[in-house]
């Protein structure tokens, strides 16, 4: 049992665009890590690619904006906000992402304001790099 509260109890996406399984360590307002466990039965894999099933990059920059929503949104003072994804900066991909992998997502957020905030993360598997991104936030009243 996790001490920590579920995703969707503090983002809003729901399957198939929920990309964050397990929140595994919790700064609230400051730094987030979780878990996005990839079975091989998520729809893309059928097409990216054929024969060669592979998680996109932009969906691990989406998975770790996941878990940066999920640590503004449990900072009490952004409750009743959502935070939207405004950009991605200096996106690198290390390392092929495939069925079966446990992608372990960080990120700790750089500036935040009442209104926008910044954040760079990673993504790895099995200690590997697989993705680095810095990303920027706007912040909107739900």
């Amino acid at each position: 049992m996790s001490e920590f509260p579920t995703p969707s109890s503090l983002i809003p996406h729901r399957p198939p665009f929920l990309f964050v399984d397990q929140i595994t360590a919790l700064s609230p307002g400051q730094s987030a890590s979780g878990l996005w466990r990839l079975t091989g039965d998520e729809s893309f894999f059928a097409g990216h690619f054929v024969g060669r099933p592979t998680l996109p990059g932009v969906l691990m920059c989406e998975a770790i904006a996941q878990v940066g929503a999920i640590a503004i949104l449990s900072d009490e003072k952004f409750k009743n906000k959502l935070p939207l994804f405004g950009g991605i900066d200096s996106a690198r991909f290390r390392r092929q992402v495939v069925p079966g992998d446990t992608l372990e997502m960080s990120i700790t957020l750089t500036k935040m304001s009442a209104r926008a905030g910044k954040g760079t993360g990673i993504a790895t598997v099995n200690n590997e790099i697989a993705c680095q991104c810095e990303l920027f936030f706007v912040v909107v009243d739900s």
